[in-house]
């Protein structure tokens, strides 16, 4: 893991928590997408050498509205960014750790990622990405 890529954040509200962001960072939202796989509308801020990403839910149906409803906002994962997104599937697997998805699928950013199942990782959701090349 070459490092903290981003904190994921589950928000009700992303034009709110936009601006609520902006204030608390001082630094502008720098780029806003939909990954429509993922029924979640993203915002990005630059935070030093990692960035936050606030989630918010498109659709009652997907993961962001799950975790809202349970959960309410706040932290929903920790990224890390990898090299060699694959290798380093294998290489967790292999230690007993539970991959939410067999193969990398496309995220946000210009992302490739795979998650890992809370119950292997104490709890907490955990992100893998790599750059697309």
């Amino acid at each position: 893991m070459l490092k903290i890529e981003h904190l994921g954040i589950a928000v009700k509200d992303l034009a709110v928590s936009i601006q609520l962001y902006e204030q608390l960072l001082n630094t502008p939202c720098y780029k806003k997408e939909i990954v429509a796989t993922e029924g979640v509308s993203t915002a990005f801020f630059s935070t030093g050498d990692s960035k936050i990403e606030l989630l918010e839910a498109t659709n009652e149906n997907s993961p962001i509205a799950k975790f809202l409803a349970k959960k309410g906002e706040g932290i929903h994962h920790v990224a890390f960014e990898v090299e060699n997104i694959e290798a380093e599937m294998k290489r967790l697997a292999a230690h007993g750790f539970e991959l939410l998805n067999e193969k990398p699928k496309d995220g946000a950013d210009n992302k490739l990622v795979c998650f890992l199942h809370p119950k292997t990782t104490n709890g907490v959701l955990i992100e893998l990405c790599q750059e697309k090349k």
